[in-house]
């Protein structure tokens, strides 16, 4: 579906975003698959090309962030110190578009790379390394999304239940703070209280939830989004308290959501899915407010639901009566500030 562009001047900068060749994953998941894996199978080889592509598709994107997504490791390195690879490899997606030769904007301006908490202290030793790679490295993300349904995650996702609470993982976050990084957090819905009560241990440590803190809509939660809106809606209001969590207003295309609930590349107008996801994104903005919250692309995993262009206008559908101030902060000024790329605002 293509549509005319909404509000084309106004800047945006894309606070998440993959890079990736998945090719041996999608090898690896024959068909049936996964709404997960069908969702990426769209996009499985997704490098410069593509989100310059994308990011160019009639949308002021001025900049964007990196997020990790366990891509591109270093095979000869460490298990500890692979995950900086990714970072090397971002970093010099970021040194071609810095070079202005395919637009203006700046593509993985800010990096998210990944490092494992669980090490605890020695987690430090492998930040440090992350830091090294790039000066545009800004923090990391350490996923915790899980639930006791297997089929809510599918395959590719193995990460344990209450990771955010255990000591080891603590220790390691612990040496984010030495070192002034910023900490992206993905888990689900029924976990939100895991991260509410990280972001209270930690008062000072800069903490973003992806994805609205992503509602389920599929497999054993099918059908399950309108009666767990308000016990979604309860803890993101707590979260919402917490002075040093800032949430990211996207996500919701994937396919664990159920919005829609039908894919790969749904088709849907951006009335329809800023109908659709309204309750959940206007929800998050009263909680953080416009200076905690940031609008994401999420992609490609949400092209299962939408094109760039497409899931750009639904947002500002959603920001329609908003002030010229309001989307200063939602669409660039957060998570510049977030993520430290305020020159990108001149």
């Amino acid at each position: 579906m293509t549509e005319a562009i909404l509000e084309p001047d106004l800047p945006i900068i894309d606070p998440h975003h993959h890079l990736w060749d998945l090719r041996p994953l999608m090898a690896a998941f024959p068909e049936p698959r996964h709404p997960f894996i069908a969702a990426i199978a769209l996009s499985p080889y997704y490098t410069f090309n593509e989100i310059n592509a994308d990011a160019s598709s009639g949308h002021n994107v001025i900049g964007t962030v990196f997020m990790e997504c366990g891509a591109f490791y270093n095979a000869g390195a460490s298990e500890a110190l692979k995950v900086v690879g990714e970072v090397e490899y971002v970093n010099g997606v970021a040194a071609q578009s810095a070079s202005g030769l395919y637009g203006h904007a700046r593509l993985c301006d800010a990096i998210i790379g990944h490092a494992d908490l669980r090490q605890g202290g020695k987690a430090g030793a492998v930040l440090d390394a992350l830091m090294a790679a790039s000066p545009r490295f800004k923090g990391i993300r350490h996923a915790a999304a899980w639930d006791a349904d297997p089929d809510v995650l599918g395959p590719p996702f193995h990460h344990p239940g209450g990771l955010y609470l255990d000591p080891a993982f603590r220790e390691g976050f612990a040496e984010l703070g030495k070192r002034g990084l910023t900490f992206d957090a993905w888990l689900l819905e029924p976990q939100l209280e895991d991260l509410l009560s990280l972001a209270r241990a930690f008062p000072d440590q800069p903490i973003v939830l992806d994805h609205c803190g992503t509602p389920l809509g599929m497999a054993s939660y099918h059908g399950k989004l309108h009666e767990r809106f308000d016990i979604w809606r309860e803890k993101i209001k707590a979260i919402g308290l917490c002075p040093n969590v800032s949430v990211k207003l996207g996500g919701l295309a994937m396919s664990f959501a159920g919005l829609p609930d039908h894919g790969p590349a749904a088709g849907l107008s951006s009335e329809v899915l800023a109908a659709m996801w309204r309750p959940y994104i206007e929800t998050c903005i009263e909680a953080f407010g416009p200076g905690r919250a940031m609008f994401e692309s999420n992609y490609p995993v949400d092209k299962w639901g939408a094109s760039y262009a497409v899931l750009w206008n639904a947002f500002k559908r959603l920001t329609h009566g908003a002030s010229a101030e309001e989307k200063a902060a939602l669409y660039a000024g957060t998570a510049a500030r977030f993520y430290g790329m305020e020159h990108l605002l001149g």
